[in-house]
């Protein structure tokens, strides 16, 4: 646990070395990112001391901070290049879009909850090719494709069809769909009219509530 804002920096790079390299993160550009940005600076201020845990933190309307193992291993999966423009879907308090924008071109960080909205643009006040965006998941965010890569802040409850044509030509899609320790990080590559996708492995996130299933009647 951190005690003082001092150990901010340390806790880090404790972060980076004893979560992110023991889950086999080794993407430069994401442990860079990751242990650059003030992750206790997206959380509300009464978990700003376990911020640094390898564990989820809520951050109001039903969202939650990604644990940074499994932020990170998402991360590595999209593989984010520095000429890209991104939309990242879900983007919370706007700690995943910090970390993006400190790799990519651009980024497009799109929120459905007003309050996270406020909250986001506040915490990314000093990113200059970060927009956020207030507008429904489901949507995506058509006025400002396309997007070279388009990554889910949170797990899914099916594959993104409506937005792959917010895809540039060889964008990629990234989404872990499913729930809990049963969901599965997939990768979609638009060719042409033609998306395939591969599964990569499973990984638990916190779910996009209003992109999870409606549950089904129980009898």
């Amino acid at each position: 646990m951190v005690e003082h804002m001092t150990d901010y920096a340390e806790a880090r790079r404790k972060m980076v070395d004893n979560q992110l390299r023991t889950t086999d993160v080794t993407h430069r550009e994401v442990l860079d990112a990751m242990g650059a940005v003030a992750r206790e600076d997206f959380v509300p201020a009464a978990s700003r001391q376990i911020a640094y845990l390898d564990r989820e933190i809520g951050v109001g309307g039903g969202r939650k901070l990604p644990a940074p193992s499994a932020l990170g291993r998402l991360l590595q999966l999209a593989d984010p290049r520095e000429n890209q423009r991104v939309l990242l879907i879900g983007a919370g308090s706007g700690y995943a879009a910090a970390v993006l924008a400190r790799i990519a071109g651009s980024v497009v960080a799109l929120e459905s909850d007003a309050e996270l909205v406020a909250a986001a643009r506040l915490a990314l006040a000093g990113e200059k090719n970060v927009e956020v965006a207030h507008g429904p998941l489901a949507a995506g965010m058509a006025a400002r494709a396309p997007y070279d890569l388009i990554v889910y802040g949170g797990s899914v409850a099916d594959s993104p069809q409506g937005i792959f044509g917010q895809l540039a030509e060889q964008g990629r899609l990234i989404a872990v769909e499913g729930f809990g320790s049963a969901a599965v990080a997939k990768v979609y590559v638009k060719d042409g009219a033609v998306v395939s996708s591969r599964r990569v492995f499973t990984l638990s996130m916190p779910p996009l509530t209003e992109l999870a299933r409606e549950p089904a009647f129980a009898f």
